[in-house]
């Protein structure tokens, strides 16, 4: 349950990162710039604006996870 909690909280920023890396290094091999630099500006943008789009979603997902762990936690298990 945790675990695909925290996937499903993570997966808008790492389908960005992805998304963004892949299309950065497309550029990359089309112009035979190889600088590794250019890639992080780009991704640090990028998921900066993803993390205040998904942030409430990510804080509610999250929420209730503690909530629901806490609850289990008062009720002796699982």
């Amino acid at each position: 349950m945790t675990l695909e909690t925290i996937l499903i909280a993570c997966a808008p920023v790492l389908a960005i990162a992805l998304g963004v890396g892949l299309i950065i290094s497309f550029i990359q091999a089309l112009t035979q710039i190889q600088e590794m630099t250019l890639t992080f500006v780009p991704k640090i943008i990028a998921i900066f604006g993803i993390l205040v789009f998904t942030m409430p979603f990510m804080y509610g997902t999250l929420t209730r996870l503690s909530d629901t762990v806490f609850d289990l936690i008062v009720s002796g298990g699982f």
